[in-house]
Order: C-alpha cells, then sequence, then structure tokens
C-alpha cells in the first residue's frame, strides 16, 4: 500500500469515527431524555397514590347565600392550595370569600391530615361540589 491509500483510508476512518461519535452522542442524549421522562411519569404516578382527600363538610348557609367547604387531605402528600380547584355544579370557581388552611389564610400549603376550609358566595343552593387537587385526584360531595 503506498501513502495514499493509506492517507485516505486514515481519513475514511476519521470520518467514521466523527459519524459513530455523533450518533452515539445523539442516541444517549434521547435516551436519557426518555428516562427521565419515565421517571417523571413515575413520580406524579406514586404522588396520585399518595394522595387522599375527603369532604369533612359542604353546606350551604341561605341566610348570606354561601357555600362553605371543608376538606380534609387524608393522603401522605403535601399539596399546594394555589393548586387545588373548586367546582360547584360543574363550573369552576375561583373567588372564594374565604380560604384557608388550618386557620392560616396565608400559607399555601396543605399538609397531611389539616383542614382546607373555602367559603363562596352562590345565590342558589348547588347540588354538587367537587375538589380536584394539584396532583389530580377528586373528591365529590353531593349536596
Amino acid at each position: 500500500m503506498g501513502f495514499s491509500v493509506s492517507g485516505s483510508a486514515a481519513i475514511v476512518f476519521v470520518g467514521i469515527f466523527l459519524a459513530f461519535s455523533t450518533a452515539y452522542t445523539a442516541s444517549a442524549n434521547g435516551f436519557e431524555r426518555v428516562s427521565d421522562a419515565n421517571s417523571a411519569v413515575d413520580e406524579e404516578a406514586l404522588e396520585r397514590q399518595n394522595t387522599a382527600l375527603s369532604v369533612a363538610n359542604a353546606t350551604y348557609d341561605a341566610s348570606n347565600d354561601t357555600l362553605v367547604v371543608d376538606v380534609v387531605n387524608e393522603g401522605t402528600t403535601t399539596l399546594s392550595v394555589n393548586a387545588t380547584d373548586l367546582l360547584v355544579d360543574n363550573t369552576y370557581r375561583d373567588d372564594y370569600a374565604v380560604r384557608r388552611v388550618a386557620g392560616d389564610n396565608s400559607t399555601d400549603l396543605w399538609l397531611p391530615g389539616e383542614r382546607l376550609h373555602l367559603e363562596v358566595s352562590t345565590s342558589t343552593q348547588p347540588n354538587r361540589v367537587k375538589i380536584v387537587s394539584g396532583p389530580g385526584v377528586a373528591v365529590t360531595e353531593v349536596l
């Protein structure tokens, strides 16, 4: 073999090496992203499994047109008050007159065992109330 054959073979091998290293990096990054996404899905599923809510009280006070809802965090997951939604007769409500956890209206943390107290104004007695937590776990109460 002459120098030109050896030189061209070296150039071809360097090209193959660069192509393989680029392909390996791209596939490794793709695998890492898929693995991270699967881990995130597993963590969210575990959070949903460890979340439980129960309605302690859901009453309508006709004298002042107020719906009072008390919900207890029965699970082992700390929930966000801001990520908790209230549906009254399938209508989203975020106009709380009162929203507090364990007597504190400034916190966003809803710890396990604590009670979330919500009050909203409504002109008619609702038939159903639904509370949905951040992880997607919901509880429904028929009045």
